[in-house]
């Protein structure tokens, strides 16, 4: 990386008015929502500010654009024509993963550790400010731990190699490996989110079964092992399936990368069962239970990446619009630009809270927790995802042309945008769960009334907003209404979470503009607000 700063004055004009490159950014240090809500819900400040001050470097954001700009390569043969079944990544890929692995994104609420969960949750929030793709095989290996609890055997043989903040990317079997992590493989042409639908076979050989059938989407296919769904003699099973055997390779056929839209650094495939040894997790016909322990903690992981894809596109917009005049003029002191900003920050910080405090649950122990982090997460990750790709765009257009073009992290941000809203459970997908634990687990219920009961009184505002809601759904709603029920509901827990925590001027503006007075559809469409209070949360 070059250490001699680059010619302004050139053969036919002076670069003027362009802002400079950020260098080093301290992603901890520079963002004070982060420091109150990571606070709050009792995560490691000190391993944060390491991680956030080594994950912002210069170097290591241009680790994530070179991780994007050459993706991964499928190598299905060698030079002989022998089946490999391999993905080979750019030497940036493995630099981001010992990063994540080695600071215990997937090892720290194993490990025993005060706020584990909140602490690796605001990890995901960094992380996702710079690379994004490498979170989902980190995100699902810290997620397949209490999955794994079904069967003691196969948790003692992983869980210390899945926990051991070493990344080995070498293909070999698990006993000869420094550290190890896992995917996922779930989903059938013929059903999506019904896996219910799977149609893979398994068939029992001995102490282990064996795997035929294909699977539409693999997350990371170069995982050490997969959790993945199998028909066997009893029902719809949960299985292990490891990547690499002793003496040669498991039966799994990669078919094709998936061309995505974004998450371009991560591979995604389609794969093929030919006989693939596999464990069996849990008993024959649980496997949507025990798989659920995976998805429900990949959720908080999907909850969370949205608020750091905010964070990061209003940062690079907050810079732009610091540094760039028009008109006389800084962009950021012209009031219709900081009208646009502030809404926006109001969107992300309520995302980041509202993401932080769903944590702070899953860090709990007693039933209400529990009940708790499955209804909170929900709702967290379904608004957090709504709300993402038009604050991405909206900061895009704030920086204008300079936004669109792939010198800045804008495009790479704005493909990143809708991710997280499909994976693990789409909106629809997310809406139906949200009835569906009202319905079956009143303590869910009555641990949501508290929530919202904490601030009653506080702001009159929230009070009249939280009394129409009650006014519109006494009950929870037939399906049809389930979007606008979910959102309403995710709104005022945000905007609890917010009059807990935040400053009075951003919970206040936030009340206003979401649950209060009348506004526009788009950003910026706003009433009065604070917004040098609001802006000031940017930390940048």
């Amino acid at each position: 990386m070059s250490q001699i700063p680059a010619q302004e004055t050139l053969a036919t004009h002076e670069v003027l008015n362009q802002p400079a490159p950020r260098g080093d950014l301290d992603l901890w240090g520079d963002d004070p929502a982060l420091q109150t809500h990571a606070g709050a819900a009792g995560a490691d400040a000190d391993h944060l500010a390491d991680y956030g001050a080594k994950i912002g470097t210069q170097a290591m954001r241009a680790a994530g654009r070179d991780a994007n700009r050459q993706p991964p390569e499928l190598l299905l043969f060698d030079a002989g024509g022998r089946r490999l079944d391999e993905v080979r990544f750019h030497p940036a890929y493995h630099d981001l993963m010992q990063a994540g692995i080695g600071a215990g994104y997937a090892a720290l609420p194993w490990e025993g550790a005060q706020g584990g969960h909140a602490t690796h949750a605001a990890m995901v929030y960094l992380t996702s400010q710079v690379e994004p793709g490498v979170c989902c095989p980190m995100t699902m290996t810290y997620a397949a731990i209490p999955a794994l609890r079904a069967e003691k055997a196969l948790l003692a043989e992983w869980v210390p190699k899945l926990t051991a903040r070493l990344y080995d990317p070498v293909a070999r079997p698990l006993a000869r490996k420094a550290g190890a992590t896992l995917g996922m493989a779930m989903t059938e042409k013929q059903g999506g989110s019904d896996i219910r639908a799977n149609a893979t076979r398994a068939e029992r050989e001995g102490d282990h079964y064996r795997l035929t059938g294909h699977k539409w989407f693999c997350s990371a296919p170069m995982s050490d092992g997969f959790l993945t769904l199998a028909q066997a003699e009893g029902g719809l099973t949960c299985f292990l399936v490891p990547r690499w055997l002793e003496g040669g390779r498991n039966g799994i056929h990669i078919q094709r990368l998936k061309d995505k839209l974004g998450n371009r650094a991560n591979a995604s495939a389609e794969i093929e069962y030919h006989g693939a040894l596999a464990h069996r997790l849990g008993e024959e016909g649980a496997g949507v239970r025990t798989i659920l322990e995976m998805v429900h903690h990949t959720r908080l992981d999907t909850a969370m990446a949205p608020a750091g894809l905010m964070r990061a596109a209003l940062s690079e917009a907050h810079h732009w619009a610091g540094h760039r005049s028009a008109f006389q003029k800084r962009l950021i002191d012209q009031p219709l630009m900081r009208s646009v900003l502030a809404d926006l920050v109001l969107d992300w910080e309520g995302t980041l809270a509202l993401g932080m405090h769903v944590a702070r649950a899953f860090d709990g122990s007693s039933p209400r927790d529990r009940a708790f982090a499955r209804l909170g997460v929900a709702l967290a990750k379904f608004l957090g995802n709504k709300l993402c790709p038009g604050l991405v765009y909206e900061a895009m257009e704030a920086m204008g042309g300079m936004g669109y073009v792939e010198d800045t992290p804008l495009p790479l941000l704005y493909r990143e945008a809708p991710l997280n809203s499909i994976w693990e459970g789409s909106g629809n997908v997310i809406c139906l769960d949200i009835l569906r634990t009202l319905a079956k687990e009143p303590l869910a219920s009555e641990a949501l009334s508290e929530e919202l009961a904490q601030v009653e009184g506080q702001d009159r505002r929230f009070d009249a907003a939280l009394r129409a809601h009650m006014q519109t759904f006494p009950k929870p709603p037939e399906e049809a209404q389930a979007r606008w029920y979910a959102e309403s509901l995710a709104t005022l827990l945000t905007a609890s979470v917010l009059l807990r925590h935040a400053p009075d001027a951003v919970a206040g503006a936030y009340i206003a503009t979401r649950l209060s007075d009348p506004r526009g559809r788009v950003a910026g469409a706003i009433g009065g607000i604070d917004t040098d209070a609001v802006l000031a949360r940017l930390g940048c």
